[in-house]
């Protein structure tokens, strides 16, 4: 056990350190050299990471497979990676990223007056938003925009990590929340008309319903159908790609209409199916963008927290 956790330790620690000499050497390099260096590293690990790789390509098939043919859908499997690559490039050159001057170079935002109108509407509001492209841009616009978001994440077993990805999360005033704690803390800042960020795109071991996505059912997070119905705040959806110009483009979408019928459980399931479905239809524009490695349908029913 002892060795164990020996081996942890020096693993993190060499992470940690070669992440912060990434991020230095990344603000040395012009962006669109460093970004394209990182889709190649990102083409690179296509190769490298076989179980990856396996599991990208097994879960295009599962979303794709009735319509792709096999050779595409590796072809789509290589630019998944080579976008991750790059997306996780803007992402770590962003921690050097000091004001909204900098960050609107690289970023173009539209939309933004579907937030401003559910935000006039005095219940606070939850912004929904995946692991497409570089999906932490999508709070970093909403914290530059005065909202002060409370901002919804797992944390990392490595304290150095995880203070180091927390406080670029919050430097520009948004508020982190571990995932599955403080709900009360959400639910009061909502009710003040507060606003926070949830991601539900990927299966994690929190209070779940089984819903379709691609057509497969898996388990879904039912956090932000929950504080929806609970504090009647406004789910506006809100997610960013890279263009092929390498701007980070940022859209928001109108405000999600939610079905109340009066039958908790029914309500639940519906409502996160349609949160499903506008996660969905976002990656079916953007198919190369979503983090197709994770295991999205790990949990099999009757294995979910209820």
């Amino acid at each position: 056990m002892k060795v164990k956790k020996i081996r942890r330790k020096i693993r993190y620690t060499v992470i940690y350190i070669v992440l912060r000499l990434v991020i230095f050497i990344s603000w040395l390099i012009p962006r669109n050299v460093w970004v394209r260096i990182c889709g190649g590293l990102g083409s690179l690990a296509y190769y490298l990471a076989t179980q990856s790789r396996n599991l990208t390509i097994r879960h295009l098939t599962m979303a794709f497979g009735k319509t792709m043919p096999a050779d595409e859908i590796r072809k789509l499997a290589k630019r998944v990676f080579r976008m991750m690559g790059k997306n996780a490039g803007d992402i770590i050159r962003a921690v050097n990223i000091k004001n909204y001057e900098s960050f609107k170079r690289i970023t173009v935002a539209n939309n933004f007056h579907y937030a401003e109108q559910a935000r006039q509407k005095g219940n606070g509001v939850i912004f929904l938003t995946a692991h497409i492209g570089a999906f932490e841009f999508s709070a970093t616009e909403v914290s530059f925009r005065g909202y002060q978001p409370y901002i919804i994440g797992a944390s990392m077993k490595d304290k150095r990590l995880n203070r180091l990805l927390w406080s670029q999360r919050s430097k520009f005033g948004a508020t982190i929340v571990e995932r599955g704690k403080d709900t009360f803390t959400l639910i009061k800042a909502l009710k003040k008309k507060g606003s926070i960020g949830i991601l539900i795109d990927q299966d994690t071991r929190v209070k779940s319903v089984f819903v379709n996505f691609f057509g497969v059912p898996c388990a879904t997070p039912v956090g932000a159908t929950l504080l929806a119905l609970k504090t009647g705040a406004a789910v506006v959806p809100a997610f960013c790609h890279l263009r092929d110009d390498l701007m980070q483009e940022i859209n928001f979408y109108p405000e999600v209409e939610l079905a109340r019928t009066g039958d908790e459980e029914t309500d639940i399931r519906v409502n996160t199916q349609r949160f499903n479905d506008i996660i969905e239809a976002e990656i079916r524009k953007f198919p190369d963008q979503w983090v197709w490695l994770h295991e999205r349908w790990k949990t099999k029913p009757g294995e979910e927290i209820k």
